[in-house]
């Protein structure tokens, strides 16, 4: 189709042209060219494919003057890659279009340049001058061009960049919202969590800020309430001691002592348990190892059977006073009821575990997990220096928990096996 338009405008233009003044046709051939096409007037006929194929270039790049701001581009060649190249195929040669094409009884010359996309024509006018014409128009770049493969990288690579960007925005929120939940979880509460990204995402920051203040407002409460507790039944208790010093008979004086000494003892317990739960150690990062083996060379200097090993270095962000507790419970636990206490510290599975093992009976199987319950005792006697009060297990259980850690019991053959393990940082 652009073949047959292009040689019918020619001999159109040629038509015209025979009619026209001379001093008019310049003007004609300018209007008549378009942004594939480009027509001038030659003295000779068409030469050698290379030397016309110079000219025609030269006129294919010089700028349409109608409608056109001077010293620009045609718009068919957006970029230097478009503009055609100087040379052309060395077997390029001139033909005679068919009269189906040419229409018109002039003779015509006629030239196709496939890997340029350019077709030429001419024919002569009446006055002996040769009517040239150039129809030129960008190849459209294959899909899997060069260039169309550059563009579609620089776009998917644009693409990735503005989807990393605001899948950042949305992650980093939701990140620091996992933080600070695990960092809740084991207990360090108190810093606000910056309400940022997506409206839906700051809501729940902002839940979860009001969520952490209500828990710090309970735990507060809970220690004002117990140091009243305490400092109100201290009171009373002394009050009793007094009277029971009265008492004449000996024996009776030392049960009602006996007794008040146990209840003292529970009150005690339980208001130190409570305290000890809602007051919040400051954290430090240091070396667990080192910690336990501080602990146990302290209790091998009071005279209690403990050996310690550790297979590597383990830092870990923790409470040290709170977690020493904990340790030197179940060590005096092993060596109580155990006879010694076996102390190791090693990494497995991201975890810091902490073992104390002892040689004694163990426990039975259906207690392993009762005696975390508070005041719960294994020696069912009244008597408390043998059995205690029933709180030591339970202060161990919620201290690992404080730092986000658990403790087991596991019998074994010739002892009892506690281990808490701590998640690593």
């Amino acid at each position: 189709m652009a073949k047959s338009d292009f040689l019918s405008r020619t001999s159109s233009l040629a038509s015209l042209l025979d009619r026209m003044p001379v001093d008019e046709r310049q003007m004609t051939l300018q209007v008549s060219s378009t942004a594939y096409e480009r027509f001038w007037l030659f003295p000779a006929s068409p030469s050698q494919p290379s030397e016309w194929w110079k000219f025609a270039r030269r006129h294919l790049l010089e700028p349409l003057s109608h409608g056109k701001p001077q010293g620009t581009l045609s718009i068919q060649f957006r970029s230097e890659d478009e503009v055609p190249p100087a040379t052309i195929d060395a077997t390029a040669a001139w033909s005679v279009p068919g009269e189906a094409l040419w229409p018109s009884p002039r003779t015509a010359r006629f030239i196709y340049l496939p890997q340029l996309n350019v077709m030429g024509v001419a024919t002569p006018l009446k006055n002996g001058t040769w009517l040239h014409a150039a129809y030129a128009k960008p190849v459209t770049d294959s899909p899997f061009s060069r260039r169309a493969l550059v563009s579609l990288g620089i776009t998917a690579l644009a693409l990735t960049l503005i989807a990393v960007l605001i899948a950042r925005g949305i992650s980093q929120p939701l990140r620091d919202l996992a933080l600070a939940a695990q960092r809740l979880g084991r207990g360090h509460s108190g810093t606000e969590l910056r309400e940022h990204g997506p409206e839906d995402i700051r809501r729940t920051a902002k839940a979860f800020n009001q969520m952490q203040r209500r828990i710090q407002r309970f735990v507060d409460d809970r220690t004002r309430m117990l140091a009243a507790v305490g400092h109100d039944l201290r009171t009373p208790l002394t009050s009793l001691r007094l009277r029971i010093e009265f008492i004449q008979d000996p024996e009776v004086q030392r049960k009602m002592l006996a007794t008040l000494d146990e209840i003292t003892a529970i009150t005690e317990a339980a208001i130190g348990y409570g305290r000890d739960n809602a007051v919040t150690e400051p954290t430090r990062t240091m070396d667990i190892g080192t910690l336990v083996e501080s602990l146990c060379e302290d209790l091998v200097t009071l005279g209690m059977a403990v050996s310690f090993s550790c297979n590597s270095k383990v830092i870990l962000e923790c409470r040290p006073d709170a977690l020493r507790r904990a340790i030197r419970n179940l060590i005096e636990n092993a060596v109580r009821y155990g006879e010694c206490a076996d102390v190791r510290v090693y990494s497995a599975d991201k975890h810091v575990h902490i073992s104390v093992t002892d040689r004694g009976n163990g426990i039975p199987d259906s207690e392993l997990e009762a005696v975390f319950t508070p005041f719960y005792r294994l020696e069912h006697s009244r008597n408390r220096n043998t059995g205690g009060v029933g709180l030591g297990l339970s202060i161990v259980r919620s201290i690992a928990r404080q730092h986000g850690g658990e403790i087991t019991l596991t019998n074994h053959n010739g002892g009892l096996e506690a281990i808490i393990s701590l998640p690593e940082n």
